[in-house]
């Protein structure tokens, strides 16, 4: 496809076979939310971005970056050294979506004691059976 044509297609995020899904859930599942965040921190190579998204296994981290990567919004760079050097940042499109994610994780940080509250108030009045 030319680029003039994927500008003029309508993408719609609820319909099951938009390709938007595939990319909105690598940008908010678990692991590509964090993997965005800190990397709009900073660049990191590998291990340095799986100790920083802590909890994170070597092979899920893998797979995350390969797919932030094939949307265009991590950018992978290997140094032919030994032993191997891999780096990572985002590309101008991943910082547009990360700054964008970013304010809703600072929301949800800023509002926690309020969410805290609700779950307290839920299990007090849904005992689990």
């Amino acid at each position: 496809m030319d680029e003039n044509t994927l500008d003029a297609l309508a993408f719609d995020v609820f319909s099951r076979q938009c390709p938007s899904r595939g990319t909105l859930e690598h940008v908010t599942g678990r692991w590509g939310g964090l993997a965005l965040g800190a990397l709009y921190e900073s660049g990191f190579r590998f291990n340095e971005l799986r100790r920083r998204v802590d909890g994170v296994s070597e092979k899920m981290l893998s797979q995350t970056l390969h797919a932030l990567e094939r949307d265009g919004l991590v950018h992978r760079e290997a140094q032919p050294t030994n032993p191997p050097r891999v780096d990572y940042e985002l590309t101008p499109l991943g910082r547009e979506v990360a700054e964008r994610l970013l304010s809703l994780i600072q929301l949800v940080e800023d509002r926690m004691p309020e969410v805290l509250r609700a779950r307290e108030h839920y299990d007090e009045t849904h005992p689990a059976s």
